[in-house]
């Protein structure tokens, strides 16, 4: 079953792998790990509970516009000298309905709307950024997958060269400074290769985290790098982003939120305008029983023509607020023609690197065999052995870093842009259960043991070409 289906049909990802005791590792695709992410990363279940907080404040507003309903009762006694003491009861119901507010009620009614679309701009936002780190995060740690198969096979041609070099100084041929030299690149061609193993483990968690399944699950991670050309020009994909982006939205937001703050404000220097009706109950039971019943009316009007500078204050400090926000608009935009920009040059660079790798990798590898066979004849010198694997193995890191460099640059540029998510990524998303009690229910910070350092050697043996190398 593949995982799409698995997240539509909503079966938590950790239960399947459960429920399949033969499982050793999940296949798990980028698209896959994308929707997973989606339907299940706990900051993103943060920021949407964003959406229902601006939801209860727009309800709020318009509750300050509506009918307001109180009810009191209250029972008190009185004496008085050379009287009898007096009980009585008194139960009354009160409405109140505000007709004119200067504007503020409606101000903010409108203010609260726009926050309820700006939740959900930035909820879109944030899945939009969890899918660059997932596609991040996914190529990092095929990076490091293939890194760890070049140490291991620089490892092992290191080995092969020194059970080569002492055969020969055990017959006489070459002398012991050429098994120490050696010894000493093995040694270090070794510590690269534990370096490059805990590189594969560390970005093997940071993409477990995003994708909040058991911390420990061993993945086997499917799709592999692809080179998939970008066609537009920069001019294109700013212009795409001044459109799309959808924090540059929120900020739009702000801005007319602002513009509303104000108007709220201003309303102070009006009057307010009430009705109000009422209906109360009175019973008087001691030293006699007597019952009365009162209905009410009225409109009260209410205006504050002196406030010792209040609300003046209060209209100058949300005009402060809107130019921050017009400020923050115009920086936000800055920042995202560098964001652009930046992804854009550093994608082009990364696919010039690619381009002229490989034939780098080739030249270097017929470069090292031909070191290596003139040792063998005594005619090469150790140096150039040690010279010819460490070009061969900084041609293959090349070659590797600049594939998943143009793929990370690609998504980012495709990130600054604002490309939205696909439909099958909206699904995804919509699986999202925000109920706080339930995530805890569901905690995924299990405490097996982690069993990814176990498979990190056999990943590194099946890169390199080798079976069964301990």
């Amino acid at each position: 079953m593949e995982l799409k289906r698995w997240i539509k049909a909503g079966v938590p990802f950790m239960a399947l792998l459960l429920a399949s005791p033969m499982a050793q590792a999940a296949d798990l695709s980028l698209q896959e790990a994308i929707n997973l992410a989606l339907a299940q990363n706990t900051g993103l279940k943060v920021t949407q509970k964003g959406e229902d907080t601006a939801k209860y404040a727009l309800e709020q507003a318009k509750g300050n516009n509506g009918v307001s309903v109180g009810l009191s009762d209250s029972l008190s006694t009185s004496k008085t000298k050379d009287a009898d003491r007096q009980d009585s009861n008194t139960a009354s119901i009160s409405g109140k309905l505000p007709l004119y507010s200067g504007g503020r009620n409606q101000a903010n009614i409108k203010k609260a709307k726009i926050g309820v679309e700006s939740a959900s701009l930035t909820t879109q936002r944030a899945q939009e950024d969890l899918k660059l780190s997932v596609i991040k995060a996914y190529y990092d740690a095929l990076e490091s997958k293939k890194t760890v198969g070049v140490r291991q096979e620089t490892v092992d041609k290191y080995q092969e060269h020194y059970t080569n070099v002492s055969q020969l100084y055990a017959a006489g041929s070459k002398a012991k400074i050429d098994v120490i030299r050696s010894q000493v690149e093995l040694s270090d061609a070794r510590q690269n290769l534990i370096k490059a193993e805990n590189s594969y483990e560390v970005d093997l968690a940071e993409l477990r985290n995003y994708l909040n399944i058991d911390r420990s699950e061993p993945l086997n991670l499917t799709t592999d790098f692809a080179y998939l050309a970008f066609d537009r020009d920069m001019n294109a994909c700013l212009d795409y982003a001044y459109a799309n982006r959808k924090d540059l939205q929120v900020d739009k937001n702000k801005l007319a939120q602002q513009e509303q703050a104000i108007k709220a404000a201003k309303a102070g220097y009006l009057p307010s305008l009430n009705l109000s009706v009422g209906l109360s109950d009175s019973q008087r039971f001691h030293p006699s029983s007597e019952n009365s019943h009162t209905a009410s009316a009225s409109l009260g009007l209410d205006w504050n023509i002196f406030d010792s500078g209040v609300t003046r204050a209060q209209v100058k400090s949300a005009e402060t607020d809107r130019d921050i926000a017009k400020l923050t608009y115009q920086k936000d935009k800055e920042n995202i023609d560098l964001a652009v920009r930046e992804a854009y040059y550093n994608m082009r660079e990364a696919e010039k690197r690619f381009n002229s790798t490989q034939d780098a990798v080739h030249q270097a590898e017929e470069d090292a065999f031909i070191a290596r066979e003139k040792y063998r004849a005594g005619e090469g010198l150790m140096l150039d052995i040690i010279d010819a694997q460490e070009a061969l193995s900084k041609a293959k890191l090349n070659h590797i870093s600049a594939q998943y460099d143009y793929a990370r640059y690609k998504a980012t540029v495709e990130n600054a842009m604002g490309v939205e998510l696909t439909k099958e990524e909206k699904e995804a998303a919509a699986l999202l259960d925000t109920d706080a009690d339930t995530a805890l229910m569901q905690e995924n910070l299990g405490s097996n043991s982690d069993t990814t350092a176990d498979n990190t050697r056999q990943v590194a043996e099946e890169l390199a070409g080798k079976e069964g190398h301990k």
